[in-house]
């Protein structure tokens, strides 16, 4: 976080450079027209070609994370609750790149935020309807599930319809018994017949 917002940063100091040996180069200034020498200049081009596409891949990287952030700012300031709904096509669109550019790019990596470490996918995420019209994004909801558990009376775990009342009533958000029964599933969070404790 800087004085004017959140600036991107992209980790890559562990990766190689790729240049070009020395002696390649001063070979390749030599004139000539014979086999080797037209051999040189095939691979020379496709080395620049390969660094090229190197520094493009990381500058789409950079783009597209300046994108997430500046769409997932209240993630930033407030935790996972506050996450928006985001798609592929919406930051593709903004960074003016097709969707499979940015499904690639955004594959096995993690972004290092003020809330923690997390999955470039994860910053993505469908949109639940809420009461105010605005949506809410599905781990947002899944989030605000987990809290519902956590916090319920142990001999009287919460069912799956109460916890959809309780997200209508307190989030605003709509969501079905059969929505809070396949998120809280997907949470690994058994039943609330499972999660009954007795004294």
């Amino acid at each position: 976080k800087a004085e004017e917002g959140y600036r991107v940063i992209v980790n890559d100091y562990m990766l190689p450079s790729v240049q070009l040996n020395r002696q390649y180069h001063y070979m390749l200034s030599q004139t000539g027209k014979d086999e080797a020498q037209k051999y040189m200049h095939e691979k020379h081009s496709k080395v620049l070609w390969l660094i090229r596409s190197i520094e493009q891949r990381r500058l789409t990287l950079q783009m597209l994370t300046e994108a997430i952030v500046e769409k997932q700012t209240d993630f930033l300031e407030k935790g996972l609750a506050h996450l928006k709904p985001l798609t592929l096509k919406e930051v593709a669109d903004h960074i003016e790149v097709h969707e499979s550019t940015v499904s690639r790019a955004v594959r096995q990596k993690v972004i290092q935020t003020p809330k923690g470490i997390f999955e470039l996918k994860d910053m993505f995420t469908s949109k639940v309807q809420s009461s105010d019209g605005s949506g809410a994004s599905s781990t947002a909801v899944k989030h605000a599930i987990m809290q519902l558990i956590e916090s319920e009376n142990k001999q009287k775990p919460l069912s799956d319809q109460k916890i959809s009342d309780l997200l209508k009533e307190r989030e605003g958000i709509a969501v079905s018994r059969r929505t809070v029964a396949k998120y809280r599933e997907e949470l690994h969070i058994p039943s609330s017949a499972k999660r009954k404790r007795f004294q």
